[in-house]
């Protein structure tokens, strides 16, 4: 979450409680203080005594998949932190890369608050992506932290919040990365690199699950988040990650990419959390302002083929600003930047729709698309896990947020007046259509754009378009074989003819989890005067369009949620959902995109079960609508790149 820089976490998370104690000479403060010391005590949290059933340590689900040449869906991880990661580090994560892929393989690991914690349904891949700058110096160097002393499990359950934070204080102002020497740091972070290399090594088993290596470039110039994880296709790789210390422009990553490439090293970044970039990460403009060139759009889609949509900190879709008539639009929205200040982001240029939008008027001046890239999902993880299964929700960074009582507000480790975790989702997963499981098949796909995203659940969703499709595809037995023949899938390209291309998209819900309420194509479009357009359809409703005896609007689902019970049915909804469709307002002129949105029915926020798990009132949303969604599909006219 904090920025990772010469201004170490530690200094930001100071700060806040700089300005929180600050003001204790008034009355208010003083009474509030007060009240902390009061209530010093033990805290009732069942969620701190957990305890996870041994299931198989080697999972069924990582039976090997036959290898498929129309391709099968795996599911993964691509944005995972341990305690090599500053951050991670300093708020009391102690995990190594061997707990993350051990997680994802579906094992039991320990969360930093003590308790036993296991993923319910084991990835396919995973990658490490523990932040470049001063990887592993903190864990390395060991300073006198506040959680060296006494475990953070204890110290939420006999300590208060005033303690923690004094004691907080007085280690924490005795040690600040700025000190670092860079002499120092290096041959720690060089032999960080080599430690999670070689744990992606240990656990690469093709066929099985495929561990990427990888790092992230944590750029935050003015606090705007303009983060990319780093992904290697295998083992070739630098002697050290590339650093934001270095540079925090991300033409000079390029650069350093595209050098590594040229030696044989072959590497994709991937921005993720654009919907707190302020609106810089999908910007018209460079790094430095100036206008994007073609030269400038070329190199990015080399570098940058996907896009992170869904995390922890919030869905970078859409915003309600951005698609007023978009009805889910609302989803797992995070608007408050990562900054000392409280303010929050710029939404444009900040989410993907409005990204592809963009791209679309770019390359009418351009003749070349920086934005024609493909989406997934990854979690953010900070705790060597992937926190992705609303009722199996353990947070992202312990301090705040680490067990159901932070979570909900009920129990804190520090005085912090704007804990943002209450607003983060469990979320996301990357879904790739690939012939194997293998590192490189799974990074050629994603090279590709044949991926898509979902907000944690394991949907399957197939997105294709040809010219035309026979009308009865979808009735044949061998229908994605001639999906394949005549047309592109999600992430491929059309030439527009004079009437609409066929679109075939299918859906089916996860095999553990709810049953499907819709299935829309979202557009985009540029008008002849360079105006940029969207429109939903729903091209696939399930049948039953609610309970009965009950007032819904015609579109409705229903809801099933018991709040109280943080619990749900599939009385509602299909477990399967297909379609075959032209756009009805289809112009052969335009420029134009079509992706695939895939809804489940409303189900219990992490929230919720966090609620009913302390005995209080469920805050709201107390449901949603988990979510899948596809890499685009792009309409060229007849007069585009010839």
């Amino acid at each position: 979450m904090h920025r990772v820089s010469v201004e170490a976490p530690y200094d930001q998370m100071i700060l806040d409680i700089r300005r929180l104690t600050s003001g204790w000479q008034s009355a208010a403060s003083l009474s509030t203080v007060l009240a902390l010391l009061v209530g010093c005590q033990p805290v009732d949290d069942p969620s701190l005594f957990a305890e996870v059933s041994q299931r198989a340590q080697r999972p069924e689900a990582l039976k090997p998949q036959e290898p498929n040449p129309l391709n099968n869906v795996y599911f993964g991880d691509l944005h995972i932190h341990t305690s090599y990661s500053t951050d991670a580090f300093t708020m009391g994560v102690r995990g190594l890369p061997d707990d993350a892929y051990n997680y994802a393989k579906g094992e039991v690991i320990d969360h930093p608050l003590g308790f036993p914690i296991q993923i319910r349904q084991p990835l396919d891949f995973a990658a490490v992506t523990d932040h470049a700058e001063y990887l592993g110096v903190v864990r390395a160097m060991d300073p006198p932290m506040i959680l060296n002393e006494r475990s953070m499990r204890e110290r939420l359950l006999e300590d208060g919040p005033l303690l923690n934070t004094l004691t907080f204080l007085r280690i924490a102002t005795f040690f600040s990365l700025g000190d670092v020497d860079t002499a120092e740091a290096t041959p720690i972070s060089k032999a960080t690199w080599g430690a999670t290399i070689d744990s992606a090594e240990r656990h690469n088993e093709p066929g099985r699950f495929s561990a990427f290596i990888g790092y992230e470039w944590s750029s935050m110039p003015n606090d705007q988040n303009l983060h990319r994880n780093v992904i290697y296709r295998g083992n070739q790789i630098p002697e050290l990650p590339f650093s934001s210390l270095e540079s925090e422009d991300p033409r000079d990553l390029w650069t350093q990419l595209e050098q590594e490439r040229e030696q044989g090293m072959d590497n994709i970044a991937i921005p993720h959390n654009g919907n707190l970039s302020d609106g810089r990460m999908y910007s018209e403009s460079t790094f430095s302002g100036e206008p994007i060139s073609i030269k400038y759009a070329q190199r990015r889609m080399q570098n940058e083929p996907i896009s992170e949509l869904f995390q922890v900190k919030g869905a970078s879709e859409t915003h309600p600003a951005l698609s007023p008539d978009d009805p889910f639009a609302n989803f797992d929205i995070v608007n408050q930047m990562l900054s000392n200040e409280v303010r929050d982001s710029e939404p444009k240029g900040s989410y993907v729709r409005d990204a592809l939008k963009t791209g679309l008027r770019l390359e009418r001046n351009l003749e070349f698309n920086p934005y024609q890239f493909g989406v997934i999902g990854s979690s953010d993880g900070h705790t060597a896990s992937s926190p992705v299964e609303e009722d199996n929700y353990t947070g992202k960074l312990p301090l705040l947020d680490g067990s159901a009582a932070i979570r909900m507000g009920e129990a804190y480790l520090l005085l912090d007046e704007r804990n943002p975790s209450s607003e983060w989702g469990a979320a996301g997963v990357a879904a790739v259509w690939a012939p194997e499981n293998s590192r490189e098949a799974l990074f050629d796909a994603m090279r590709n754009k044949e991926t898509y995203a979902t907000s944690g659940p394991r949907i399957t969703l197939r997105f294709f378009a040809a010219p035309a499709f026979p009308e009865d595809l979808l009735e044949r037995g061998d229908w994605i074989g001639d999906a394949y023949e005549l047309g592109v899938p999600m992430g491929g390209e059309l030439k527009a003819a004079d009437t609409s291309p066929t679109f075939v998209v299918a859906a089916s819900k996860d095999a553990l989890g709810a049953n499907l309420d819709r299935i829309q194509i979202i557009k985009g479009w540029i008008d002849p005067e360079g105006a940029t357009h969207e429109k939903i359809y729903d091209v696939a409703l399930s049948p039953n369009r609610g309970l009965k005896g009950s007032s819904l609007t015609p579109g409705a689902v229903g809801n099933t949620v018991d709040i109280a019970e943080a619990s749900y049915t599939n009385a509602i909804g299909s477990a399967q959902l297909s379609a075959q469709w032209k756009d009805p307002d289809y112009e052969p002129s335009q420029s134009a995109f079509y992706y695939a949105r895939v809804l489940e029915i409303p189900t219990p926020r992490w929230s919720t079960y966090d609620a009913k798990t302390l005995g209080v009132t469920a805050p709201e949303p107390s449901s949603h609508q988990e979510r899948a969604v596809s890499s685009a599909i792009w309409v060229q006219p007849q007069t585009r790149r010839q």
